[in-house]
């Protein structure tokens, strides 16, 4: 069995986050606040530490500077072990001035860093899902079937196939073919052998999760080809057919949060009573930055499947199906319904409140409704406001908030006038 030695990490930080826009208007995708109190990135981050792989690089090229920042007041491993994580922004060198064209052409651009280390296998992961995997357990399927790419891959159900690349896996879990986002018609043709539980809920196609592990002289030579610039749409479908490719099952729970939608579901999914992804594992802990923050007050506000942050100060009325991040305050008489709420980087002193000259304080103000929103981080929302979001809202773009499929997204530093109605 490999060590941790053996493994290097390259995190893929995605593009433009254009589905994911606001809240990669000035962040780049890995770094949006995910659950209250932690970022994207730390569920990739957290997996490998939780797997015992302790190097690890993130590839990223837009608006780096607050996951910069974020990896650096959070990630601090001994000055005795070779552990570490590194942010990469996309960079000019003598071999190439362009920006990243694709996943692989981001991993190609980076390669001269990554070869600075030893490693006899490279993880590629995406810093946009969440799940818990421990990829010690994928790597041993890679090692005992010789295998010299490996691809984690999630049973889907008929209806979702056609949104994901589908691969077609023999009886070794040996990978045969794969097509992108197949047409429903060509489904029938397109199922791999599941588990039993897998097959009684119709779950019988394999998609990728986006999830790989490459040899290193592989991934060498494959990235010595500058024709190809993406691992799902290239790299994958030509190198199956050359080149020995084990599908990885993994059967838990597993979402890719693209788009404004599955990002809002993600975080209410996490009022459950007995929520899909287990933020109480102790064996599969998620880490973020350690804050020195006092505890929460709640004043006087009934409480319905609620997440709430360290350092919060609540007078609402009722907080029902909501995620409240760090140092949110939220006034009196308010009503706050399916809604994330990230919170605030800072407290504001009374000092502050009179040199701003504002009587809007950051957080939510008294006697507000707020409903199906997503409230990006140090908002000010002014008292008896009304947001009421759904799918009676058109798509709507102003400079204080979005509108994207019935979710009021409230931009970062926004100020919501009083008496405001969305």
């Amino acid at each position: 069995m490999a060590i941790n030695n053996d493994v290097l990490s390259i995190i893929l930080g995605g593009g433009q986050g254009t589905r994911l826009y606001p809240l990669t208007e000035s962040r780049s995708k890995p770094a949006v606040p995910i659950a209250g109190k932690y970022r994207l990135v730390d569920i990739p981050i957290s997996n490998c530490i939780n797997s015992d792989i302790k190097r690890m690089y993130v590839l990223t090229q837009f608006n780096s500077a607050s996951l910069n920042r974020h990896i650096k007041n959070t990630y601090h491993f001994s000055f005795f072990s070779s552990a570490f994580v590194d942010v990469l922004a996309a960079e000019q060198t003598m071999q190439s001035k362009s920006w990243f064209q694709g996943t692989a052409d981001a991993v190609r651009q980076s390669m001269h860093h990554f070869l600075r280390h030893d490693f006899e296998y490279a993880l590629i992961l995406s810093g946009d899902q969440l799940y818990q995997m421990d990829y010690k357990l994928m790597l041993k399927e890679h090692i005992k079937h010789g295998a010299e790419i490996s691809i984690a891959t999630i049973p889907v159900n008929a209806k979702e196939a056609t949104s994901f690349g589908i691969l077609k896996a023999d009886k070794e879990n040996i990978i045969t073919s794969f097509i992108e986002k197949p047409d429903a018609k060509l489904l029938p043709d397109w199922t791999s052998e599941v588990s039993e539980e897998m097959k009684n809920e119709g779950r019988n196609y394999l998609a990728s999760m986006g999830i790989y592990i490459f040899n290193r002289q592989l991934l060498i030579d494959l990235m010595s080809n500058p024709d190809t610039n993406d691992f799902g749409k290239e790299i994958i479908p030509n190198a199956i057919h050359d080149h020995k490719t084990l599908s990885y099952q993994f059967e838990g729970y597993w979402t890719d949060i693209g788009n404004i939608d599955s990002f809002f579901e993600a975080n209410l999914g996490l009022t459950d009573s007995i929520p899909k992804f287990n933020l109480y594992d102790r064996e599969q802990r998620i880490y973020t930055r350690a804050r020195m923050l006092p505890t929460s007050k709640v004043s006087g506000t009934t409480l319905d499947k609620a997440v709430i942050a360290e350092g919060c100060i609540i007078h609402a009325a009722k907080i029902e199906t909501s995620v409240i991040g760090i140092r949110s305050r939220i006034g009196k008489e308010t009503t706050v319904i399916n809604t994330y709420m990230m919170g605030c980087d800072k407290y504001e002193s009374l000092d502050e409140i009179n040199k701003n000259k504002t009587s809007i304080l950051m957080g939510i103000g008294e006697r507000c409704f707020i409903k199906n929103c997503i409230i990006d981080k140090n908002c000010r929302i002014g008292d008896d406001v009304r947001i009421n979001g759904g799918k009676h809202l058109e798509d709507k773009e102003t400079d204080q908030y979005v509108i994207k499929e019935g979710i009021v997204v409230i931009k970062k530093n926004a100020v919501i006038p009083k008496g405001y109605v969305i």
